[in-house]
């Protein structure tokens, strides 16, 4: 039913197939057939099919996919090439730079870091157009919770960065002591100046992974 080309295949085996699932694939078929609905149905699953279960070394989580055009691709705060970065990505590379010191690249596509085991994790993996939170409560949330709960069962460290209360909302799931936390506000510019900006993520990110002998995520993002 699903097919995403990699270790997760069988780490989800059977996903597909439950009554939730079933249910939430109806409701897409006729969204898709019915509406327009981002991202584009083949890029759904793109965090998945970029990042193999094994080679996770952080996770972001999102909310849900931007509902303009042209921008969700199926990773969470990423636009595809050729399309202006929202503010809250614009509120990420400036974090990044004074974090890193890594410059903003000229785009906003996160392919790289999800290439370099950054999962980039919506909760909810689809949105109608111009309408946030649209499919919110529709079975992806339930998905979501199970690809967390698998990767807290994964014997390799890992970090969780959570912005904001929706992702922090996860956070019951993460429980497994070798795996690490970190919060912060949500990026968006509505919220950004409470406390966002000066939170060091990506560099303790690294610090953690490095001190349990794993290695650290490159954040550079090429042009």
């Amino acid at each position: 039913m699903v097919h995403l080309g990699n270790s997760w295949d069988e780490v989800l085996k059977g996903e597909f197939e439950k009554d939730y699932y079933l249910q939430l694939r109806e409701f897409l078929k006729a969204e898709y057939g019915s509406r327009v609905i981002y991202p584009d149905m083949y890029d759904i699953f793109n965090a998945l099919k970029l990042t193999p279960y094994e080679d996770v070394r952080a996770v972001i989580i999102g909310q849900d996919p931007y509902h303009e055009p042209g921008q969700a691709h199926g990773l969470c705060f990423s636009v595809q090439k050729g399309v202006q970065p929202p503010p809250s990505l614009v509120n990420i590379f400036r974090e990044l730079q004074s974090d890193l010191g890594i410059a903003p690249p000229r785009h906003g596509c996160l392919v790289s870091w999800a290439e370099h085991g950054v999962l980039l994790l919506n909760a909810v993996l689809t949105v109608r157009a111009h309408q946030a939170n649209s499919h919110r409560g529709r079975g992806w949330e339930t998905f979501t919770d199970h690809v967390i709960g698998h990767l807290n069962r994964r014997e390799a460290p890992m970090v969780f960065i959570l912005w904001g209360r929706n992702a922090q909302a996860k956070a019951p799931l993460i429980t497994a002591p070798q795996h690490k936390i970190i919060t912060g506000v949500h990026p968006s510019p509505l919220s950004a100046h409470r406390g966002f900006f000066g939170g060091r993520y990506f560099s303790r990110t690294n610090e953690y992974l490095v001190s349990r002998g794993q290695p650290p995520v490159d954040w550079e993002i090429p042009d």
